[in-house]
């Protein structure tokens, strides 16, 4: 049942796109948790007072893979078995766009977290 402009492969691209929006954002969000986690660990040692102002880098970290699960979802309403080739590769971008800016994201909340928070311990002693 395929037609030129929409191959039997097409769906491939678009769930390509729906599954790299969430493996990517998800990646930089356990990325960013994990690191700024341990920046409030070695902080918590010090000053344990401080944690739940410190949690913040986290929350975010977090909220990266909830930004990464919303366009899968998006993505994986659209596609259908007649999806066509040009539909399929938009999925693939947005989903690639999003998955690696999320990735990009998570790493950057948690090199600039995990600095913060240890700062912050210092700063506030």
């Amino acid at each position: 049942m395929s037609s030129e402009e929409s191959p039997e492969y097409s769906p491939f691209f678009a769930v390509m796109g729906a599954s790299a929006a969430m493996v990517f954002s998800a990646l930089g969000a356990a990325y960013g948790t994990a690191k700024s986690g341990t920046g409030i660990a070695a902080m918590s040692v010090m000053r344990p007072e401080l944690i739940m102002k410190s949690i913040i880098p986290v929350v975010m970290a977090g909220i990266i893979a909830i930004y990464g699960l919303v366009v899968a979802v998006l993505i994986a309403n659209n596609i259908s078995e007649r999806v066509s080739l040009y539909k399929s590769f938009l999925h693939l971008g947005a989903g690639l766009s999003v998955g690696l800016s999320g990735l990009a994201a998570g790493f950057a909340i948690g090199i600039v977290g995990d600095a913060g928070v240890r700062g912050t311990a210092h700063v506030c002693a």
